[in-house]
């Protein structure tokens, strides 16, 4: 069996680790005066080889030192600023190893629907858009919850005719599959009865009549693409800096963009906003970025992939991974299952990516050193990308930490194959909870695949390796409550409702680090952040309350005062702390 990239990371951190402390320990009367030092705090480095401090110095944007409050006081001089954390929790800044800054940010800024509760609610949403644009141009938003469209989460034209007929209406889903449209799109666009599917796609259909309805699934999206204004050079720029300042105030300052465009040429807008936001100074994270791999192309799209990669290395930009979408979602079906849905006859969810395609794309990819991310949230669909990785190690003897993300359901027989095969399953904690989305994936999938939803521990117990990503702006990137829901299973909306699967919570160590160390090694940079050690930057969290003491259901509710990136505060103020003691 191979030994987990879990086990080689805590090896290797520990070794980091334990080398510097002993370089910083060598030093006698010669210390250097630090600029900051962090003083009597609760300090959580998420280090093997020194998982607790009291005080941490920093100089340069680096952490120089992780010690107690006697010894740190070697690295205090005429220049040091020592602030004292009241016996406050200090732990490495999180990370999010699944984010979509642009569509998130830009989610926000049109017609957002996310504040909605019911189909009433977006009705009225929609309305005030419409009022607020006037003319006769589309009308594009994001945020409708596929819970309020039972059985199967697939939303009707009606609706949104009752708000205008006279203009194109789309709003996409809040977990990016579907489009709800109403008739004037349809029109626009020429969708009849007649109209065929298109390959990876769905048009919803009435049962009786064959019209479309008003759901458009999967690649079926792209029959209306062409009628959402494009976003400007500006809004790419606004939409990054928005998510920067968005996740500093959750403590993030390390994240991974799960899909970014590219064009067959190699031009990617997306990129090009990172790189002028990175320019300014105005991307206070730690970026790694994901080209997004094009389904209706082939292998051709390689050596522009690796060209891009290449060019953004030369501004100083991670983009060393590619996103595969390789099936859809389960309460519409399209996510791929090794057995039927339940009640849908033979119908198992279609691949949208053969599995010799995908590979043959990852093992061609490998060899240049690229990583793969699979989006795979059907069982089969998992099975197909492990089997994937399994061949691109046996042909070119590594993966390159091959990531799975979503993974709503994995086989037992798979479960253990992340620790053996050192893949990384990248999961949103938040979800693995009972909520309405939830209770439309257990109707679909049956009792007993009901048992393998989210198995964080199966995965953990195998040896493998768990990075949280939230998949914002899907849910809460807030990290706080994706540990509280880790350690509990309970959806921290709804703190009384039964926990999911109790016996697939994690610890609370576990969970810390899959949202620290763990990001950082999914994104390659396991030695610049991810925890609290010497040499690496000082990206570090301060709360209002230590986890390690609040009840498990009570995590949620604490927040992060200050958050520091590269030893710069960029969200809070460590003036504003004093020497308060903490609660």
């Amino acid at each position: 069996m191979t030994t987990s990239s879990h086990t080689l990371l805590q090896r290797g951190a520990a070794a980091f680790g334990a080398v510097l402390l002993a370089s910083c320990a060598g030093q006698t009367g010669q210390t250097p005066a630090a600029d900051l030092i962090l003083a009597n705090a609760r300090v959580y480095t998420v280090e093997t080889a020194q998982p607790w401090a009291e005080a941490v110095a920093i100089d340069e944007g680096k952490i120089v030192a992780v010690r107690s409050m006697k010894d740190i006081q070697a690295y205090n001089g005429a220049g040091t600023r020592t602030v004292d954390l009241g016996g406050r929790l200090l732990m490495p800044a999180f990370g999010d190893a699944h984010v979509h800054p642009v569509f998130g940010g830009m989610a926000y800024t049109r017609c957002s629907l996310h504040e909605g509760k019911t189909l009433e609610d977006y009705q009225r949403i929609i309305t005030a858009c419409v009022a607020a644009a006037p003319g006769d141009a589309p009308v594009y938003g994001v945020g409708w919850q596929d819970a309020l469209f039972p059985p199967k989460g697939v939303p009707r034209k009606e609706a949104l005719d009752a708000v205008t007929t006279q203009r194109p209406l789309i709003f996409e889903s809040i977990g990016g599959h579907t489009y709800w449209v109403n008739s004037k799109t349809l029109e626009i666009a020429g969708i009849t009865k007649d109209t065929p599917d298109p390959a990876n796609g769905h048009i919803d259909r009435d049962p009786v009549t064959g019209e479309p309805v008003g759901g458009l699934q999967e690649a079926a999206m792209g029959l209306v693409g062409k009628l959402i204004p494009k976003p400007s050079t500006e809004e790419l720029q606004q939409s990054i800096v928005y998510v920067a300042h968005h996740f500093n105030s959750l403590g993030i300052t390390n994240w991974h963009d799960a899909g970014i465009d590219l064009t067959a040429d190699g031009t990617s807008e997306t990129l090009a906003a990172y790189h002028a936001v990175k320019d300014r100074g105005a991307l206070t994270a730690h970026v790694s970025l994901a080209f997004k791999w094009e389904n209706e192309r082939g292998l051709e799209q390689i050596p522009v992939i690796v060209a891009a990669s290449e060019r953004a290395a030369g501004w100083g930009i991670s983009a060393k991974s590619v996103k595969f979408y390789v099936d859809g979602v389960i309460p519409q079906q399209t996510a791929a299952m090794i057995a039927p849905y339940a009640h849908a006859g033979d119908h198992r969810g279609p691949l949208q990516i053969p599995p010799e395609t995908l590979t043959e794309a990852i093992t061609t990819l490998g060899k240049e050193g690229l990583q793969p991310h699979v989006h795979a949230i059907g069982d089969r669909a998992t099975r197909v990308a492990l089997d994937a990785f399994a061949a691109a190690i046996e042909k070119n003897g590594t993966a390159n930490r091959p990531m799975v993300s979503h993974l709503n359901i994995i086989d037992p027989a798979d479960q253990p194959r992340f620790g053996a095969l050192g893949v990384i399953a990248q999961l949103q904690p938040t979800w693995s909870s009972n909520y309405p989305y939830m209770d439309l994936t257990k109707q679909a999938v049956g009792p007993v695949r009901s048992q393998y939803i989210y198995p964080a521990h199966g995965v953990v117990s195998g040896g493998g390796m768990i990075a949280y990503g939230a998949d914002w702006p899907v849910a809460t990137a807030n990290p706080l409550h994706g540990l509280q829901v880790a350690v509990t299973r309970v959806n921290y909306e709804d703190t009384a409702s039964p926990p999911l699967l109790p016996g697939e919570a994690i610890t609370l160590e576990e969970a810390i680090r899959a949202h620290t160390i763990n990001v950082a090694y999914a994104n390659g940079f396991e030695t610049l952040t991810g925890s609290i050690a010497p040499g690496k930057s000082a990206d570090l969290i301060i709360l209002d309350r230590d986890i390690f003491t609040l009840a498990p259901l009570d995590i949620g509710t604490a927040k992060v005062m200050v958050t520091l990136f590269e030893g710069k505060p960029v969200f809070g103020n460590l003036t504003e702390l004093g020497a308060a003691k903490a609660p």
